[in-house]
């Protein structure tokens, strides 16, 4: 009796099902921490609102790649990185700005508006921890949501530093630290996705290799 790939569209159900609900928080979230980051002055929230972004961007391509061919999935976990490596690049500029022409940031909005995004980060980390070794595109969303978490955190005792201190280093410094760990998790997806075409390029290939004359005789 055929297979009738119940299986398979079951799980392709559970992945959109998660991708939206991933996608719809994290756009919330960039709204909210881009607002207040201006407001705020604050560099920590701003390079973590453009990381909510380029998540949200993530899931997209992930959502588009659920249900296709193996070869459309490593393309979009490819795309997700080359994306999130942009966005770290792009930040980073932003801070040098910052460092030349300075930024006075409030902590009270940084800590709250981060506690905030700290939250939604975690439900997000809880619903996508199940594919964290699932297929290329679903384990990009997994270190991105992980990576979250991370710079929720980071922003949190940024706020803190500029309360105590009254100055504006800690801010930039954590703004650093978020764009090297966006960046890392982009080289990584780069690197797991190239590792997943160079694997379906090779069993492509040994397919469609011809066979040897004692292979047919066998």
């Amino acid at each position: 009796m055929a297979e009738c790939g119940c299986g398979i569209d079951i799980t392709s159900k559970e992945e959109r099902r998660v991708l939206i609900i991933l996608l719809a928080i994290n756009l919330a979230m960039f709204l909210a921490e881009i607002a207040m980051g201006i407001i705020a002055e604050s560099m920590g929230l701003i390079a973590d609102s453009l990381d909510m972004l380029a998540d949200a961007a993530v899931y997209g391509i992930s959502l588009y790649a659920v249900g296709r061919a193996a070869s459309i999935k490593t393309r979009a976990a490819l795309l997700s990185g080359i994306f999130q490596i942009g966005l770290a690049l792009g930040v980073a500029t932003e801070i040098v700005r910052r460092v030349i022409w300075g930024s006075e940031p409030e902590p009270l909005y940084m800590v709250l508006v981060s506690l905030l995004a700290l939250i939604a980060n975690v439900i997000c980390l809880v619903l996508i921890s199940k594919y964290r070794a699932g297929e290329v595109h679903m384990r990009a969303s997994w270190i991105f949501s992980k990576n979250d978490v991370i710079a929720n955190v980071g922003v949190i005792l940024s706020g803190l530093l500029v309360y105590a201190f009254s100055a504006r280093w800690p801010d930039l410094v954590i703004g650093m630290i978020i764009v090297a760990v966006v960046l890392r998790g982009g080289l990584m997806i780069v690197a797991d996705a190239s590792r997943e075409r160079h694997r379906i390029a090779t069993s492509v290939d040994l397919g469609q290799r011809p066979v040897a004359p004692f292979e047919r005789r066998l």
